[in-house]
């Protein structure tokens, strides 16, 4: 990674500019293991309720709770760094967003996973797709035989966005071949792999508490 020093933050690049992958230069997100844990959103993260040690952090919520994260990541670090494990920031690429839309972030998803781990946090990678022309990058930056999360919410509803999520899906397994793959929502009977449920949780389209973040 390099470092650089400017005088106006623009797009975190004066906190780090990491080696990229691929044409878009995304962020390598590195391996991790996984032991268990419990799963809370983002949105209650700040809250003193919780055993830190042994619970970890998703993004599995609507995007607007923690686009505050990367406008001023170092000002959620510290307490994100108490959590065994946060996962990287499930920044949406719907399948009806313009393409640039969708790649800037899954920039920022992997920008924000990088930094994470660079400040000694245990970052679990989100994957996530859009239809299969984002297959070309949508990958990119992910570890190979990692510990991984994924979602279904929101992708079961009809026909034709069930078999854009398979079709997602059987690309991951082939590119990224995930010792484990942490499973928020609904599970296909098609979808194969080491599978770890997660129970029910308040989807991405509920609106949450915050808790003052």
């Amino acid at each position: 990674m390099r470092k650089v020093f400017l005088e106006r933050n623009y797009e975190n690049i004066n906190k780090c500019i990491f080696p990229g992958k691929g044409i878009y230069g995304i962020p390598e997100i590195k391996r991790e293991t996984y032991q268990g844990c419990e799963w809370i959103g983002f949105n209650y993260a700040a809250t003193k309720k919780y055993n830190r040690e042994k619970t970890g952090v998703h993004f599995y919520i609507d995007d607007y709770p923690f686009i505050r994260l990367w406008n001023a990541p170092d000002r959620y670090i510290p307490v994100l760094k108490n959590y065994k494990y946060v996962m990287s920031p499930d920044f949406s690429i719907y399948a009806d967003f313009p393409a640039a839309l969708q790649i800037y972030n899954h920039y920022r998803k992997h920008w924000l996973g990088a930094y994470m781990q660079l400040n000694g946090i245990a970052v679990i990678p989100s994957i996530c797709w859009g239809t299969p022309e984002s297959f070309s990058w949508c990958f990119e930056g992910e570890p190979t035989q990692s510990v991984v999360s994924v979602s279904s919410v929101g992708t079961q509803m009809n026909k034709k966005s069930r078999e854009f999520f398979l079709c997602g899906y059987r690309e991951m397994l082939e590119r990224l071949q995930p010792e484990q793959i942490i499973f928020f929502g609904k599970i296909p009977e098609e979808c194969q792999g080491n599978i770890i449920p997660v129970g029910t949780f308040c989807g991405k389209f509920e609106r949450e508490n915050t808790n003052g973040w």
